[in-house]
């Protein structure tokens, strides 16, 4: 049976992933009443239902990000050395990688950021400041000219809708999901280069030419064990499927390399003395070397690499069905990897398969060991008052001008423009960026007043959200949405209102320099 029932708040925000997450802990320190929506049990997105360890830059030790999101950092090194039995070595290390993965400064597990997540958010969902609503996704959107009146959200688990009404409005969904239904002007896919002017940028817009996503899973690997799974259903289709810019199948220890996608690199399971890059310990989250007593059987290591990039379709623009379908085939290609690797995968000593790489639900609260939800890259994108393109951050672009420097910066980040094999032309690249700032005009949209992207759905290009979709950039942007949303609330104003003012701008800035969120890099940073 479905029923209606209202519920009132100063800020709506749909979307309980990463920037979701930081979007409301910004807003309930500023004050405001906050309802989160989440469509799994997790909040916390990236770092947790889709178990993607943090991406990050050289200089986040000490800067380049929120002081909040430095504080997250903190507090997941603290919770291992609270609660795990360490070495003295590891007790001691300020910089601590709990999983010693070499994509991550900070590779830990899932369960660990959930928890962190939660102890931030604790003073303010238990004072009732924060009200999360789990399993719940939007459905409608009610609106008036350029405004939002109320959004209607769906709970998965009994059918029930609730009428969310709010003063703020936030999209903090992984595809941007609140955009369409309110009306808001936006993009998806890939732009034209007549559109944008980006060299990298396509000869015609493509709207489904979207980033692969990928559906991680978690294994560990029991040497002797048999843990072989059944053979998945679409195994010989992805045994057989070679990527267009490969001359292997994507089943193979051969892929793009990052320093020249146009050519392939050889990868292995485990660490060698021949000089080939092991996977194994790339994405590792646990890694026993650091206790000081035994907990389990080895090493946990999540699978999100080139081999389960899933890019046969896309998610958004296509009917429901199809959608679904592509949901299932991201899972099926990451189980049909675990397969090979079971089986068929060359090793290097001789012999093929790993008959003892093990699947680990626990390590992800799930029954089947793959992730809650999938990572999504790339979402539907507002059109906002300016639009981050790849001439804002590229080095090559740039040249000797440096990194661009925006009056209206909300925050700062740094990460190569990584674009994943694409749905429909499957092209990649990883393009040299220059340190960037983020403009809060990317953050207005172009007409509705009250609304605000909250993650990966700023005003950027295809190509610029390569590098503005990681971790500390999707919680810089939550972070500022809050606290604007939480300004615009307490002086009446609109975002575009406090943007196109100077003297509300520089007041909203300031307050996010009180927080601790970075506006600006400095060339001593930069030289560290």
């Amino acid at each position: 049976m479905v029923w209606v029932q209202d519920k009132e708040s100063d800020v709506i925000i749909i979307g309980g992933g990463l920037g979701g997450t930081a979007a409301a802990l910004a807003a309930a320190k500023s004050g405001q009443r906050v309802i989160l929506t989440e469509e799994t049990d997790w909040l916390g997105g990236q770092l947790t239902s889709q178990a993607v360890p943090p991406d990050e830059h050289r200089w986040i030790e000490e800067s380049g990000s929120t002081a909040s999101y430095r504080e997250f950092r903190s507090r997941v090194r603290d919770y291992y050395k609270r609660n795990y039995p360490l070495t003295e070595a590891a007790a001691q290390d300020p910089l601590l990688n709990p999983g010693n993965g070499w994509v991550s400064r900070l590779a830990h597990e899932p369960k660990v950021a959930l928890a962190v997540l939660h102890e931030m958010l604790a003073p303010y969902i238990n004072t009732g400041r924060i009200e999360v609503l789990y399993y719940t996704v939007p459905v409608r959107a009610e609106t008036d000219g350029d405004m939002i009146l109320s959004v209607t959200v769906l709970q998965l688990e009994n059918g029930a809708e609730i009428r969310l009404r709010g003063a703020y409005y936030l999209d903090a969904t992984e595809c941007g999901d609140l955009l369409p239904l309110a009306g808001a002007e936006h993009v998806s896919g890939a732009e034209s280069r007549k559109e944008t002017g980006e060299p990298h940028a396509l000869e015609e817009a493509d709207p489904l030419d979207m980033q692969s996503i990928t559906h991680v899973a978690a294994v560990d690997y029991v040497p002797g064990g048999d843990f072989t799974i059944e053979r998945p259903r679409d195994y010989e289709h992805w045994l057989r499927y070679v990527p267009s810019f490969s001359t292997y199948p994507i089943l193979s220890w051969y892929a793009s390399d990052a320093a020249d996608t146009t050519k392939l690199k050889q990868f292995t399971m485990f660490r060698n003395d021949q000089g080939i890059v092991s996977l194994w310990d790339y994405r590792r989250i646990v890694d026993p070397s650091i206790w000081s007593e035994p907990l389990n059987e080895g090493e946990v290591t999540l699978l999100n690499w080139a081999l389960n990039d899933y890019y046969a379709g896309p998610l958004i623009g296509v009917p429901p069905e199809e959608r679904r379908m592509h949901l299932e085939g991201a899972r099926q290609l990451t189980l049909s990897l675990v397969y090979w690797l079971q089986t068929e995968a060359p090793r290097l000593e001789g012999g093929q398969g790993y008959p003892g790489v093990r699947l680990r639900g626990d390590v992800l609260g799930t029954a089947d060991g793959l992730a809650k939800a999938p990572y999504i890259r790339e979402s539907r994108r507002i059109c906002g008052l300016y639009t981050i393109t790849e001439f804002d951050v590229s080095q090559e672009l740039r040249g000797g001008k440096g990194l661009k420097r925006y009056e209206d910066s909300v925050g700062v980040g740094s990460y190569h423009l990584d674009l994943h094999p694409t749905t429909v032309t499957q092209r990649t690249f990883y393009i040299p960026n220059h340190p960037y700032e983020i403009p809060l005009g990317a953050l207005i949209p172009v007409r509705i007043r009250n609304l605000l992207p909250a993650c990966k759905n700023i005003s950027m290009t295809q190509i610029a959200n390569g590098c503005y979709r990681l971790h500390p950039t999707e919680w810089n942007i939550g972070e500022a949405a809050g606290v604007l949303a939480s300004y615009a609330v307490k002086h009446a104003l609109s975002p575009r209102e406090v943007q196109e003012s100077a003297a509300h701008r520089k007041a909203y800035q300031q307050q996010l320099l009180d927080r601790g969120v970075q506006l600006h890099w400095t060339e001593e940073e930069l030289q560290r």
